[in-house]
């Protein structure tokens, strides 16, 4: 269909580059434009088939991906571009010089060059390419389909099962007509009175998964210097690359970033990033609040979970607390953040226009849990307003 975001493929491996378009072709909303084996023959397929969005891996020969962001970069190329490769914990710091090169996001192969069971990171793959290309042919004019981001990418051969339990509002759910996918109005739920007015911001908790390496710079650069706030943050990332994130935002941000780690002080002009696979949660004590990291089961299908976070915010900050969901598939958080906003903490949620994937900010606010959807660029300077205003 016209209508398709269109995926180019670059992989060294004629293997992998079948598997991956294997995928493409099976999800609803996606086309191969074209493959190629490396970077230099992505740039003389670009002009032609004109995609929406880039696969690339990073390690191959004539042309990396490195190589390849690096002259997009130099060219003024804006087609999106998501890493999927089989460097782990070992190229953290390649994965981070790509993301600051301009990549999107990132996923890992799950078992080295050569996957053949690629097919355990479909729905994720899938998620961004259709958030990240709806994206690009939105700011660009192109017309797609509207795709439903609380729940699995559907097939071409029927629906998917939900990825998550269904949103409590069930006629926000898309509906299918004879070419495309729309939603029926949405109903906002009218969830009891906060029991009591805001307080002080004393805490600002961050939920955020698909999109989020690139929102977050963009956040995290905007942030005032003197914005005495601690912060803490779950970012939906694998193990091994949190570490080297945290200090990615650390070099562009005003305020100490630093990867979690258990027992750390929560405490002004500190931002804490929660480690892969292992959930954040809060805690005051007498002589400070500190952070503990647990390997807890998954929570609404994520370690960590942004869920566990809000739910720990409202129960030691209450009223003091200021919760932010951000771009993301599913619904992780938004259950949570309504514990923040009935304690009489302060919300906040990514609009649709500025969200990669509409699912997560979504969700809650259909839930009447968000205060106030905030774009992307406006998200550092309303979170500013808000926490440091005295109440």
């Amino acid at each position: 269909m016209a209508d398709d975001i269109s995926v180019l493929i670059v992989d060294d491996s004629a293997l992998m580059r079948n598997l991956i378009g294997r995928m493409v072709e099976d999800t609803e909303g996606l086309v191969v434009a074209d493959k190629a084996m490396n970077g230099k023959f992505a740039f003389q397929k670009i002009p032609r088939v004109n995609p929406d969005v880039i696969v690339l891996d990073l390690e191959m020969p004539e042309m990396n991906g490195i190589e390849f962001l690096k002259e997009r970069k130099k060219q003024d190329i804006k087609i999106p571009v998501v890493i999927l490769s089989s460097i782990a914990a070992r190229g953290a710091e390649i994965t981070m010089e790509a993301l600051s090169l301009g990549a999107s996001d990132f996923i890992q192969k799950p078992s080295g060059s050569i996957s053949d069971d690629i097919h355990t990171v479909k729905d994720t793959l899938v998620g961004m390419l259709l958030g990240y290309g709806r994206q690009y042919r939105r700011i660009y004019g192109k017309k797609t389909a509207t795709i439903d981001h609380t729940v699995k990418p559907q097939t071409k051969i029927g629906l998917a099962t939900p990825a998550y339990p269904q949103a409590a509002n069930p006629q926000s759910r898309f509906v299918k007509s004879a070419d495309s996918f729309s939603f029926a109005p949405p109903v906002i739920a009218k969830p009891r009175p906060p029991l009591r007015k805001p307080g002080k911001t004393d805490i600002i908790a961050i939920g955020i998964s698909t999109g989020g390496p690139d929102a977050l710079r963009i956040v995290f650069s905007k942030l005032d210097a003197d914005l005495k706030i601690p912060i803490v943050v779950v970012q939906h990332m694998p193990p091994g690359f949190t570490l080297e994130f945290a200090r990615s935002l650390d070099r562009i941000c005003s305020l100490e970033v630093k990867e979690a780690e258990e027992g750390d002080s929560i405490r002004p002009g500190r931002a804490l990033i929660a480690q892969g696979n292992k959930h954040l949660e809060v805690e005051k004590c007498p002589h400070g609040s500190i952070v503990h990291l647990t390997d807890a089961p998954l929570v609404s299908g994520h370690r960590p979970s942004v869920d566990v976070l809000f739910a720990s915010v409202a129960k030691w900050y209450g009223n003091h607390a200021l919760g932010v969901i951000m771009t993301g598939m599913g619904r992780d958080g938004a259950e949570q953040i309504g514990e923040i906003y009935k304690e009489g903490g302060l919300t906040l949620g990514q609009d649709e226009a500025s969200s990669v994937v509409y699912g997560m900010p979504r969700v809650a606010f259909e839930m009447g849990y968000v205060q106030e959807q905030v774009p992307l660029q406006n998200m550092a300077r309303r979170i500013c307003d808000l926490a440091k205003t005295p109440r």
